[in-house]
């Protein structure tokens, strides 16, 4: 609900749901509400990469892609208050609100923005959804080409921002020392 807005129909009805929400969505967490956010990710993590796709090449929901930023920015969202509607502006406001460091923010920045237009690319060039990297070697030759890059530049630059990535979720999300 972090990110609810009205979008179509009445104008006056959503604003008044927005109302409603408000107080259960925007109010202080407390350790418990910390750690089961935390339970949630980490089982979402566990169970719901689908059969059939590359789960170390995830783009949505492998270590470091996309939820893992989206779930780091949520919570931060809602530990401090700092609202925002996509998940780039709200690491933008995050920084500006000293909640982020410019560093991490920029590494959860690099990951989203490389997995969700390598995720997009991947639904153009095969011509249906596709979550992660193919497996199958002129699959891949044919997104990598869309590219402009090769299969093993690819596979690499997923590596790296998704690592980079993991690494400051596992920092700031779950608070773990490096």
């Amino acid at each position: 609900m972090v990110r609810a807005r009205p979008v179509a129909g009445d104008a006056a009805l959503g604003a008044g749901f927005l109302a409603a929400v408000r107080p259960h969505v925007w109010r202080d967490l407390s350790p418990d509400d910390i750690r089961e956010i935390r339970r949630i990710k980490a089982r979402v993590e566990r169970e719901r990469i689908p059969a059939g796709e590359d789960p170390q090449f995830h783009f949505k929901l492998g270590r470091g892609s996309l939820s893992d930023v989206e779930w780091t920015a949520q919570l931060l969202q809602l530990r401090h208050g700092v609202r925002g509607q996509g998940t780039m502006e709200t690491l933008s406001r995050l920084v500006e609100r000293d909640v982020l460091a410019p560093d991490d923010a920029a590494v959860l920045a690099d990951s989203y923005r490389f997995c969700e237009r390598t995720r997009n690319r991947w639904f153009l060039v095969k011509g249906s959804k596709g979550d992660s990297l193919p497996r199958q070697a002129p699959q891949l030759a044919r997104l990598a080409r869309s590219l402009d890059t090769t299969p093993a530049e690819l596979r690499e630059e997923y590596r790296r921002v998704t690592r980079r990535a993991r690494q400051v979720v596992e920092r700031v999300f779950y608070e773990r020392a490096e």
